[in-house]
């Protein structure tokens, strides 16, 4: 008798991103910090959800930990799930429109205020959805190739 594989079960890890609007309009972006899976990559501040936080919560601190700002209230706006090849992850949009303190990198990353259409490349895929919904707000086309790594 030959054992059957039971393909793998991943669980989903949840990530609070922040999608900071600056009221001209602006989207902040930061790079994936070294050491990290897509290191170097475009994407939306934030992190993991750890155990008995709030999305809410768990986007304040990884905001302070990460560029020293102290966001207000953020309440989710999409949530979307992507399969990268290191992480099955949930990821829990809130637009931020209020925050507080001086911009800090303190991950070694790097940060760019953009206006719309977006310049940075590459983006990480997982923001691909929320671009795109960004651009539909604008009624703007949105094509996900412009954002790939050239």
């Amino acid at each position: 008798m030959v054992a059957e594989t039971l393909p793998e079960l991943r669980r989903h890890t949840d990530v609070a991103v922040g999608v900071l609007l600056r009221s001209d309009g602006a989207l902040l972006f930061t790079t994936r910090p070294p050491g990290k899976a897509y290191a170097g990559y475009w994407e939306f501040p934030g992190g993991k959800i750890e155990a008995g936080e709030t999305v809410e919560q768990a986007l304040r601190r990884e905001l302070i930990e990460e560029l020293g700002v102290t966001i207000g209230p953020a309440q989710v706006w999409k949530v979307t799930e992507h399969d990268y090849p290191h992480a099955l992850v949930r990821l829990h949009w809130c637009k931020v429109r209020d925050w507080t303190g001086d911009f800090e990198m303190r991950e070694g990353q790097a940060m760019s205020w953009q206006s719309w259409p977006p310049t940075v490349r590459p983006v990480l895929p997982g923001a691909f959805p929320v671009l795109e919904w960004l651009a539909q707000e604008r009624g703007v086309p949105f094509d996900p190739e412009i954002l790939s790594n050239q």
